[in-house]
């Protein structure tokens, strides 16, 4: 079985991260979403509230939704994945990720990373964005699954 890991803070997910989600199916077996914390970032959810945003969104028997907080490598090793995926809005994001997969690749050498595009509609999205179009009162259902628009907008509301 070819099991794939799509790792990310998905804080929250959005369409962008949707969008490689259902790709990456398309090439493995199984797509396990990893929510992992990120201690640069400031989070406006709980990993669990993450987790459970994640799976209204997605209703696949070849998806899970976990977490972990170590190594990603390590949980590759644990889980007998094949593949990281990631998904590439720019040549910014790319230049972070190459780096991000020689590592992975010298920790680990049996893992592969797959870089996909983001769609051209998805190509400025991010999790960051959303959140601060929403504090400011913004339209954010263009950007994220119908199925936590709700939730996004009552966190920003307890924010505010």
């Amino acid at each position: 079985m070819k099991i794939a890991i799509c790792p990310g803070s998905f804080d929250p997910m959005t369409l962008g991260h949707l969008d490689i989600v259902e790709r990456a199916l398309g090439f493995f077996d199984k797509v396990i979403i990893l929510v992992m914390s990120n201690s640069s970032k400031n989070s406006a959810f709980t990993v669990e509230e993450r987790m459970e945003l994640i799976r209204k969104c997605v209703d696949d028997p070849k998806v899970e939704v976990d977490t972990y907080d170590g190594l990603l490598v390590d949980y590759a090793k644990e889980r007998d994945a094949t593949a990281i995926v990631k998904g590439l809005r720019a040549v910014s994001d790319f230049d972070y990720e190459f780096q991000q997969a020689l590592i992975n690749k010298s920790l680990y050498p049996k893992i592969e990373t797959v870089f996909l595009p983001a769609r051209g509609d998805n190509m400025f999205l991010s999790s960051s964005m959303v959140k601060e179009i929403c504090r400011l009162g913004g339209d954010i259902s263009p950007y994220v699954p119908k199925q936590i628009t709700k939730d996004i907008y009552l966190r920003c509301k307890g924010d505010s």
